[in-house]
């Protein structure tokens, strides 16, 4: 029985295999006359303990590739909320912008009651420009 290293080998040096197998078989062949002139491994035949090893390592390589494409994704949606973080503090309207642009998002959505606070330093403005000089 083939282990998965003998079975890596095989794949990878089939044609060093297919020379070594002509020489072998002309060793025995020639003292008769007959000449072989070509031989090849076409067909390998796998044990299905192995081949459900080497299914199992392929799906944990698989596994393993998706965890790496989700964590660079995770990582850079890290680096973009810090940037958008970062030009917020530098603008406080932003954050308020932000906040009616979400409004609006969900006012777009048409099902629903939607209940939101207005927080005091929006109507500032406007209950200065109300109140007696």
């Amino acid at each position: 029985m083939l282990g998965q290293s003998q079975f890596d080998d095989l794949l990878s040096k089939r044609d060093d295999i297919n020379a070594e197998l002509q020489q072998i078989i002309d060793q025995q062949t020639e003292p008769w006359g007959v000449k072989v002139t070509a031989v090849e491994v076409k067909n390998v035949d796998i044990p299905q303990d192995m081949q459900r090893a080497i299914a199992r390592r392929a799906e944990a390589e698989r596994e393993r590739r998706a965890k790496i494409i989700h964590a660079e994704g995770e990582f850079q949606a890290a680096q973009k909320l810090a940037e958008a973080a970062d030009v917020i503090s530098r603008n406080p309207a932003a954050l308020q912008l932000r906040y009616l642009q979400t409004l609006v998002e969900i006012v777009a959505e048409k099902n629903s009651t939607t209940i939101f606070p207005i927080p005091i330093d929006t109507l500032a403005p406007f209950i200065k420009g109300l109140l007696p000089k």
